[in-house]
């Protein structure tokens, strides 16, 4: 053992501890005994860092990450190669006494050397999915056992082990058949089953196959398992991501059992809020209505200028109670899914499209918040009510838009005036803090896939972005940061929605790509969305300004859900917590429940006694849930417009480089969005080099770089895979560089002639 060093500790609060600057040995020292449970806030209150010392704190804590001393996972700092108490592992085999061992996913070897064991203990009893197998990916909670070992139990599966695939089953004339997978990674590769092994499945069917034989000759061969459905028609295509990402898609008996059995809320325990002029702005094909606004002048001489905005929430609370059959499989899906041709929904149709959605001119129970906003836009105050409203009309965005527009319908023409209208008021002045706070604005269009009555695809359109749109999506984001903040004055725990700011590497290589177009992004400190604004705020109107908001965007940190507060860097907010669509996130649920003990609101709060690790592994699961929706939503939507251009190979498109890897481009076509493939092979007849840093393939008088505006021909279509190949056939981006510096964007002879002798040139500001 090393020398002891005496390191202050806040559990001893007779004494605070003078103004210090520790030393690196005492920092390290004292992360490695908090076993990765700290922040810098709380080593500063430790040593008793006063505001002075905060930037030469951060600097050693920065030099430390720097050396590998440290690392830092969100805004947490643990001692170098330990594991956070909540890690995504791979069971990797079995020990001498039978029991599942496993790897943490990501483990940087080279610095930390070999990956830590995880001794996998089984529950005697063990519910679905806290078992696992050799090859299978998992959430496991950890506790250190020994020397680079851990013990740990299965929280839930995340990806089954690849010994089982899934395809669609193309029967031959001879008996038996063919598996066509579903995987674009497997495509071309087929695997034969034999006439006994076809479980009676019939050509089309989408089935799951057990790898029986990977030999050296002849395809592989496998056996039927599991007969998933008929995939006749694109109707039927969200079933291929349902089944391959195992989402629950069926509810159990006892589940429709209670959701059945519930009966409608009473005023019991509520305010009447029924005379309130609510209304429901929400997508017109949208089945489900959980949040409803309302706005009025605030009638306060002391804040005139000001708005009291109201927000109403369905209140599922008072159905799906902790611990239920509803409340256990709700927190297994963690999240609706939502498919252009179906929606596999978190709740039960009863909840979520019956007793808690906010019907027009019916009672429904309500969680609501009302906020006082300045005319400077900030919300002043807040308090959160459990009510009984009637919402008044319901709504789409564009109606909505059209009514304030002076073109009001026979739906909006009574309400214009009275209830649109100070709503759109209220929302102007709360533009102005928005702009002041200066969240990350990223311009990226969105796309949704219109379906005919028979399920194939009749067109892909980018909806416009209203007014109406960035009303909602405001007060909503008011009233989440409201939730937040009574629960943690409450002292209540809940699951924070956070997003961490950029990992340096991903900085380290956003900074390398914008110097390729002369952009200097600073080095040192930490970055705010506002000097992103500014980056993209300098490209709007030229050729790059889509390609620098992807770069952008893909430099970001993912978004997900925790029990623990490091703000929300894209939003620029300090706390966050989803409250706004409980019906279909059960995060959401969670907060209500928190705001229903804060405020002594009810019975069918938070339990008592609910700890953060209990709420540590619930965000883990719906954190990964939420990732499974998204990858299969996306999946999903390649397979329907791979379907839609499948009889059109041969016919050419215009889009722009998506992606730059070694091994190819990536093409997204302009008028569907589709994502396609260019192998590096068929790029052209020169020789290209790959260059990384400034995503290119760069040849001798050609370069083909990200974002490049390109002209393609539609070689191939698979559309079980959703899987496109491309050849290309013409290129606008001819030059080896582009800059968004007009001196730079003239021919060289034209470009020095009024350069001053003697003075550098240092580029844009």
């Amino acid at each position: 053992m090393g020398p002891h060093i005496n390191v202050p500790h806040e559990a001893c609060p007779m004494k605070r501890p003078q103004s210090r600057l520790p030393s690196r040995e005492e920092l390290v020292a004292f992360i490695r005994e908090r076993s990765g449970q700290v922040s810098p806030r709380e080593i500063a209150k430790a040593f008793g860092a006063k505001n002075a010392d905060r930037g030469a704190l951060n600097r050693m804590l920065r030099e430390l990450a720097d050396d590998g001393q440290i690392d830092r996972r969100r805004k947490r700092l643990h001692h170098a190669g330990t594991l956070p108490p909540v890690v995504l592992a791979d069971i990797t085999g079995r020990d001498s006494d039978g029991e599942f061992l496993a790897r943490p996913t990501e483990w940087d070897e080279q610095a930390h050397g070999a990956p830590p064991l995880i001794h996998i203990a089984t529950p005697r009893r063990a519910r679905p999915g806290e078992t696992g197998g050799v090859g299978d990916r998992a959430l496991i909670r950890i506790e250190r056992s020994g020397d680079n070992e851990f013990t740990g139990r299965v929280i839930k599966l995340i990806d089954r082990a690849k010994h089982r695939t899934l395809g669609i089953f193309r029967a031959l004339p001879s008996g038996g058949g063919r598996l066509v997978p579903v995987d674009k990674k497997a495509l071309g590769r087929e695997l034969n089953i034999a006439p006994g092994a076809t479980a009676s499945a019939a050509d089309g069917d989408l089935v799951a196959v057990d790898v029986q034989r990977h030999g050296k000759f002849g395809l592989p061969a496998g056996s039927v398992v599991e007969r998933l459905g008929s995939i006749k028609s694109e109707r039927a295509v969200s079933l291929i991501a349902i089944h391959a990402h195992d989402i629950p898609h069926v509810f159990p008996p006892a589940v429709l059992e209670e959701a059945e059995a519930a009966r409608a809320a009473t005023m019991a325990g509520r305010e009447d809020w029924r005379d309130i002029p609510f209304v429901t702005i929400d997508p017109p094909d949208a089945k489900d209505h959980d949040d409803a606004v309302h706005a009025i002048p605030d009638p306060d001489p002391k804040n005139a200028g000001g708005h009291i905005v109201t927000v109403a929430i369905a209140d599922v609370a008072c159905y799906v109670r902790p611990g239920t059959p509803l409340d256990r499989e709700a927190v297994k899906r963690g999240n609706s899914v939502y498919f252009p041709d179906r929606v596999v929904p978190m709740l039960p149709e009863r909840i979520s499209n019956d007793l808690c959605s906010l019907r027009p001119k019916e009672d429904r129970p309500a969680l609501a918040v009302r906020m006082m906003i300045g005319r400077d836009g900030r919300k002043h105050a807040h308090t959160f009510h459990r009510v009984m409203i009637r919402s008044l009309a319901k709504l789409h965005y564009e109606q909505a838009q059209l009514a304030v527009s002076g073109r009001p319908d026979e739906d909006t023409e009574a309400i214009a005036d009275k209830v649109l209208a100070p709503l759109y008021a209220a929302y102007r002045t709360v533009l102005k803090a928005r702009a002041e706070r200066s969240p990350l604005d990223l311009d990226l269009p969105e796309r949704k896939i219109v379906l005919k009555s028979d399920g194939t695809v009749d067109r892909v359109i980018m909806p416009q972005r209203l007014e109406s749109h960035r009303l909602i999506e405001e007060f909503m984001i008011l009233a989440n940061v409201a939730a937040a903040e009574s629960c943690e004055k409450a002292r209540v725990h809940l699951i924070y929605r956070v997003h961490d700011e950029p990992s340096p590497e991903k900085l380290n290589a956003l900074r390398e790509f914008l110097t390729t177009i002369d952009i200097n992004l600073p080095k040192g400190g930490a970055l705010r969305p506002e000097q992103f604004n500014t980056i993209l705020d300098r490209v709007k109107g030229h050729t790059v300004e889509r390609l620098v908001n992807e770069v952008v965007l893909r430099s970001q940190a993912q978004a997900e859900y925790s029990p623990e507060n490091f703000g929300h860097f894209g939003l620029n907010l300090r706390r966050y917590a989803h409250f706004t669509s409980p019906i279909r996130r059960y995060a959401d649920l969670v907060v209500h429940r928190a705001l229903i003990r804060a405020g002594n609101l009810g019975p069918d709060g938070l339990p008592e006694g609910t700890a953060l690790r209990e709420l540590s592994e619930v965000s883990a699961n719906i954190s990964a849930t939420e990732r499974r929706a998204m990858k299969a939503e996306r999946e999903t939507s390649d397979r329907l417009i791979a379907h839609h251009l499948a009889d059109r190979v041969g016919a050419t498109f215009d889009g722009h480089i998506s992606g730059v890897t070694r091994s190819g481009l990536f093409v997204e076509l302009d008028e569907t969005g589709a994502d396609g493939f260019i192998p590096a092979r068929f790029i052209g007849d020169e020789y290209f080099r790959f260059d990384e840093k400034g995503r290119a393939f760069v040849g001798s008088s050609l370069t083909y770089r990200l974002g490049d505006p390109v002209t393609v021909e539609l070689v191939e279509a698979a559309p079980v895979a959703g899987a496109l190949r491309f050849a290309l056939i013409g290129h606008a981006g001819v030059g080896p560089q582009r800059s968004l510096h007009p001196a730079r964007q003239r021919p060289k002879s034209e470009r020095y002639e009024k350069k001053k002798p003697g003075k550098r040139r240092s580029g844009p500001k």
